[in-house]
């Protein structure tokens, strides 16, 4: 069952994470929204670039970015902006980072990566 449940997610982000699947802005609001102002102040107190969230509920999936600057990117928009913070290392990123994103979905848990960049080609995740 949980093997099922892994798989299913693993094919729904990498979905709407690699090949720009459509996300669902009523998941958004119902599962990420009300905790935007936890984790600004968790990015700041770890000095962090950017959060960034996803979730899946019943086969939809759903991210928000959040930027030190307190900007808000939401769904579409929050991937295009990671693709851009990354540049050329957005596909190899989000295969590294997939396990762990459905890893915590599949344990019900929000998929939570704070991103610090070290130099222009390396990135630290704080997950």
């Amino acid at each position: 069952m949980w093997k099922e449940m892994s798989k299913r997610i693993k094919n729904i982000l990498y979905k709407a994470l690699l090949l720009n699947g459509k996300m669902e802005y009523a998941l958004y609001e119902w599962e990420l929204k009300e905790h935007i102002d936890y984790w600004k102040r968790g990015m700041k107190k770890d000095n962090e670039e950017f959060v960034f969230v996803v979730t899946e509920k019943n086969g939809d999936a759903a991210m928000l970015l959040i930027t030190k600057n307190d900007e808000l990117f939401i769904n579409e928009k929050a991937r295009k902006q990671l693709q851009l913070y990354w540049k050329s290392n957005y596909e190899k990123n989000i295969k590294y980072l997939l396990p762990t994103m459905v890893k915590n979905l599949s344990n019900e848990i929000l998929s939570v990566n704070g991103v610090k960049f070290i130099n222009e080609d390396c990135v630290r995740f704080d997950g």
